[in-house]
């Protein structure tokens, strides 16, 4: 009995299959392609787009579109808070650094008066 649910339960998981359609990767590798070729232009500004990790996000985009399965976009709360918290972290490890700095010339200073 235990047996047929965890087995149920997995193949509820394992509905979906793909992450993204097929529709989606074929969007992607058409606006790769036209990268590689040099045809691919950004949406406002016009300008050639050189960074596949662009095109990979204007195929994704155009596939959303289109109404192909893909993941929802990373929201900019998160990414906010992301940063927030890598500057934290950053803030602390600087300040760790001028202390440090400031400890050495100290003991550096004081070697030297007491050479005198």
């Amino acid at each position: 009995m235990a047996a047929t649910k965890k087995a149920a339960k997995k193949s509820a998981k394992k509905s979906s299959g793909r992450k993204y359609s097929p529709k989606a990767s074929s969007s992607v590798e058409r606006e790769m392609k036209a990268m590689k070729k040099g045809k691919l232009k950004s949406g406002r500004s016009g300008k050639k787009v050189t960074n596949p990790k662009q095109a990979i996000a204007i195929g994704l985009s155009e596939a959303r579109k289109a109404g192909a399965k893909v993941p929802s976009k990373k929201t900019a709360a998160k990414k906010a808070g992301a940063k927030k918290t890598a500057a934290k972290k950053g803030g602390a490890k600087k300040a760790a650094k001028k202390t440090a700095a400031k400890k050495s010339v100290k003991k550096s200073t004081a070697k030297k008066s007491s050479r005198r």
